[in-house]
């Protein structure tokens, strides 16, 4: 694969993320230069790839420019090969191909939005994939369009038309888009209809498919590459099949839905899973308050040199860490992952299984800089006092939108009405100028809102006009650019009333073209720029039309001064956080992300290799196999598109239906021994295993029995069990309090469940019964309590595996006379943090705080160490990491405790069916001879972990075993 040098991350990385960011920021603002489109270009259009974009531009501009006489993209930018590759990926390319002979093409680029912001970002070499907008069924007009895109540093997707009708139309703009605002899916009133839904599914994944591929081939080792919007969701967890190594990110343009509307869509849990897989997901709006703004870029401007750097950091560390609130778009993503996936949602993003896919906010702009120069232009002034004129006398109030169904057109309209309604002394001084873009004409429900709209207007003319004038001027078509910024110019007030909306940039548009006239925005509350610019703007609930006309009238009344201060604050928003910026921050901050997630790998241990274990296996010759039960043997319980999955697989556990065979030929190796150490009852063991030949620990290993035997205790003498009672009553109160919560009640602790209770009201219920515990049952109570990622645990102090497992390998030895030391140890489980110790306890050498992260260690040399003898009964808790010492050896030698069991009430057997077995006195050999590289510790859907290595579901562990067993018959005669 070529190599592009330049991989964006400095060989010098500063320790810190925020050191990193704040570097950044150094260094941009000491090499700020002129954008290289600061020339002024006021023909070109604002609309960077399709005419139904919520934010990647305005999309009421004609784009009718030629490629020969505005310049090509390509011209834009000055390559070198130091700067890093940019992939841009969306479904419309920045230009439109018109065919005009067999292998003869005219290019109309549409160069605004996306296209302005990264003309502007001089640090990265941008590419831009993705459909030219037309079906080119031969091979020979193939290739001449890909020579002719190539010249504009652009590459096609080639669609067909039954792929675009089923892709785009379809599961595009008929499912995905009136979803993303609220509209609802389409109602489906027949079979084949159902059908449709799914072959338009279908032909999504089929088509992002295709744009992988092309991605795929013309990627290079260090690009980075861009995916944007909801058209393009399947895109990251394919490109990611392809390379785990690339770096990509997303961007939604439109809302993200809260999860409630999201879980009503069938494909639900796989969208939110293959947008996952990107390493940095981005959402247009931002929750940030106008005081943390001004804190921030204050915070920022006073960082102007690499001098002062780690001054500011201890300084304002605290400070700019209290500036940042909660967001919207991107919080609906976490929560609809938390609630419909059950992943784990952070401040920084969702984490699934060691795994972070960074979440964050990053508000588009606009190139405000071409709007003011363009007002400079004599074309531009000509057409304002032109306006002038027409409107000399009244106050011009302006809307500019697509007609459609989530822009509040008839809202703003009837709005309007009432104020004029209420204030008549306005009727001969106003005039609303309504600009309405068609979209969608083919689509029935479109054409009635421009009817509807049409009606409006007609009747609110004839009601209020005149013989000299009306007072809406209502326009079904697009602006050329000029006319746009003279009209933005006139304007003393423009009506943003979006119902449901991303950024809409029409708002920014509007505010950098007032700064001589300094008009009001009266803006939506539900359009993403209301968090940018609602401290200047008037926001207002579009669906209150009371509201909207007396802000119609506030507006219209404004004093000059408090116009200017409002104005004031919005466009310095407008003019600093431009396209361009928004283009660079994303790009730097996935570069960011995946410098953060190499780190991160850094601390996880590494999935287990079979091969090694099984070589390992085979060499050795005497063998101890310590598994879990739940989430390690089990079948799994998680359901495809649903949250945790079934709730009564889970309260009554079995084992993987994959796993007879191989634990029945395991078992049957006399030189293997089997420990199933779990927590659960030691009727659930027994209902699982009683048919193999093997050891059962239940109840973290209070409990244990041979197949063959009887159940006997393994507890420390005189543990305190009086607490149980009321803790009982506390859980009995909460399963109560907390739909789909359960508790066990068991030998040595209680458990509390609420994996498949509400997420948000879950971790309420936890935070409340751990208050209760604390405060009463237990504040004097010999327990310890452990906390699962869904769960609640009290148990009594002391009762962990890896207290248990010394006691456990005595009675095992004795009961099966060993007389060669245990030389191979596999140690597999979903072990909560308290019973990690069960991990260390086979390790030779205390672990540091690094290493006890996981990081992998299956070669490296393990010292010896000798345990002093101990009654079992008096081993403490923590025995297993203190009791590791240092030696001279590779090898870990322990010799045999003392095993003084105790049976349970009603059994008088040991672990072979006989009565109480007296412990051995004394023993003179070892019962671990064990290499480093023949003791392998695995932990299940962990990686957090003191675990060597990782397995990462109860498929994965059943798969090695499997293979385990395999290897055992093929080498072992029986």
């Amino acid at each position: 694969m070529p190599t592009n040098k330049s991989n964006g991350i400095s060989n010098n990385v500063p320790p810190t993320k925020l050191e990193r960011i704040l570097r950044g920021r150094v260094s941009t603002k000491s090499s700020k230069e002129p954008y290289p489109n600061e020339a002024t270009d006021t023909n070109r259009g604002t609309e960077p790839f399709e005419d139904e974009g919520d934010n990647m531009g305005t999309s009421h501009v004609e784009q009718n420019s030629e490629a020969g006489v505005n310049g090509e993209i390509c011209e834009k930018q000055e390559v070198t090969p130091t700067r890093q590759r940019l992939l841009v990926v969306a479904n419309r390319l920045p230009v439109s191909a018109i065919r005009r002979g067999e292998e003869t093409w005219s290019l109309e680029i549409s160069a605004g939005g996306l296209v302005s912001a990264l003309l502007g970002v001089k640090k990265f070499e941008a590419r831009w994939i993705g459909w030219a907008g037309v079906n080119v069924p031969d091979e020979a007009g193939q290739r001449a369009l890909t020579t002719a895109l190539a010249e504009k540093m652009c590459i096609p997707v080639f669609l067909d038309e039954d792929i675009v009708h089923q892709y785009y139309n379809g599961y595009c703009n008929n499912i995905l888009w009136p979803l993303f605002h609220y509209l609802g899916l389409p109602q489906e009133d027949r079979l084949a209809t159902t059908r449709s839904f799914q072959s338009q599914f279908d032909a999504y994944k089929k088509a992002n498919q295709m744009f992988a591929d092309v991605v795929n081939e013309h990627y290079v080792e260090g690009d980075v590459v861009w995916c944007h919007d909801y058209h393009l969701m399947f895109l990251p967890e394919y490109l990611k099949k392809y390379n785990s190594e690339m770096k990509v990110g997303w961007f939604l343009h439109t809302p993200f839905p809260s999860s409630e509307i999201h879980r009503t869509l069938p494909s639900r849990s796989e969208l939110l899973r293959s947008v996952l897989a990107a390493d940095l997901v981005g959402f247009s709006v931002s929750w940030v308050s106008w005081h943390a703004k001004k804190r921030l870029g204050e915070f920022y401007n006073n960082i102007t040199s690499e001098h002062c750097l780690h001054a500011m950091l201890i300084r304002d560390v605290p400070k700019l860490e209290s500036l940042f609130h909660t967001y919207d778009y991107a919080r609906h993503f976490v929560s609809a992952c938390t609630r419909i996936l059950g992943l784990e949602g952070t401040p920084e993003g969702v984490e699934n299984q060691g795994r972070l896919t960074r979440v964050a906010a990053f508000p588009i702009g606009i190139d405000s800089h071409r709007f003011i120069r363009a007002l400079e232009t004599s074309h531009v002034q000509d057409r304002i006092n032109d306006l002038k004129r027409t409107f000399s006398g009244r106050k011009v109030m302006l809307g500019v939108d697509r007609l459609d169904m989530i822009k509040g057109i008839p809202q703003k309209i009837l709005a309007f009405e009432k104020f004029l309604e209420e204030n008549s002394e306005w009727q001969e001084k106003v005039v609303l100028l309504q600009i309405a873009v068609p979209t969608r004409t083919d689509v029935p429900e479109y054409q009635k809102l421009t009817s509807q709209v049409h009606e409006i207007v007609g009747r609110i003319n004839g009601r209020f006009g005149s013989l000299t004038g009306v007072p809406i001027h209502h326009l079904d078509r697009s602006l050329d650019f000029p006319a746009l910024c003279a009209l933005y110019a006139v304007t003393d007030v423009a009506l943003v009333t979006s119902l449901r909306d991303g950024m809409n940039l029409v708002s920014y548009e509007f505010v950098a073209c007032q700064e001589s006239k300094k008009g009001v925005l009266i803006l939506s509350e539900f359009a993403g720029a209301a968090q940018s610019l609602g401290a200047g703007a008037i926001l207002v609930n579009p669906w209150n039309i009371t509201e909207v006309a007396s802000s119609i009238a506030q507006a219209l009344n404004m004093l000059p001064e408090e116009r200017e201060k409002r104005h004031k604050h919005n466009f310095e928003h407008v003019t600093n956080h431009t396209a361009q910026l928004w283009a660079e921050t994303f790009v730097s901050e996935l570069n960011e992300t995946v410098v953060e997630a190499d780190i991160r790998k850094t601390k996880y241990p590494p999935r287990l290799i079979p091969e090694n274990a099984i070589k390992r296996y085979m060499e050795s010759n005497n063998r101890l196999l310590i598994l879990g039960f739940n989430a390690t043997l089990t079948e799994p319980v998680d359901t495809p598109g649903r949250r945790g999955g079934d709730q009564i697989k889970e309260m009554h556990l079995k084992l993987h239906p994959q796993l007879k065979g191989p634990l029945t030929a395991l078992c049957r190796d006399q030189k293997t021994t089997i420990v199933v150490l779990s927590g659960s009852d030691s009727s659930v063991l027994d209902h699982n295993f009683g048919e193999f030949d093997m050891w059962l620990a239940a109840e973290n290993g209070m409990f244990l029995r041979h197949t063959k035997g009887e159940w006997m205790t393994t507890m420390p003498e005189h543990l305190n069990m009086e607490w149980v009672g009321s803790v009982k009553h506390v859980f009995e109160y909460f399963t109560e309090r907390t739909p789909r919560s359960y508790y066990e009640r068991r030998g040595t602790s209680l458990v509390w469940n609420y994996k498949y209770a509400d997420v948000e009201f879950g971790k309420l219920q936890a935070r409340d019964l751990l208050q209760h515990l604390w405060t009463g049952p237990i504040s004097n109570a010999s327990v310890d309590v452990v906390q699962g990622s869904r769960s609640v645990e009290v148990r009594a102090v002391g009762v962990t595996k890896g207290a248990a497992i010394d006691r456990i390998l005595g009675q095992i030895v004795h009961s099966k006379s060993m007389t060669s030391p245990i030389d191979y140890v596999l140690c597999a489980g979903h072990f909560l943090g308290k019973d990690e110790d069960v991990y260390t306890f086979f390790e030779p050498e205390p672990l540091s705080d690094d290493i006890s992260m996981g990081k992998g260690r299956g070669t490296e040399a393990l010292k010896a160490s000798s345990v002093e003898k101990k009654s079992s009964s008096k081993v403490p808790a923590s025995k297993s990491g203190s009791s590791k010492s240092s030696s001279h050896g590779k090898t870990q030698q322990r010799p045999l405790p003392n095993s003084d069991k105790r049976t349970t009430p009603n059994n008088n057997s040991s672990g072979s069916g006989s009565g109480r077995r007296p412990s051995p006195e004394k023993i003179s050999w070892n019962v671990l001879d064990l290499k480093g590289e023949n003791y392998f510790s695995c932990a299940v859907g962990r990686t957090r972990t003191k675990a060597r290595f990782t397995f990462g579901t109860s498929d994965d562990v059943s798969s090695f075993l499997n293979e385990l067993a395999a290897a055992s018959c093929s080498g072992t005669s029986f």
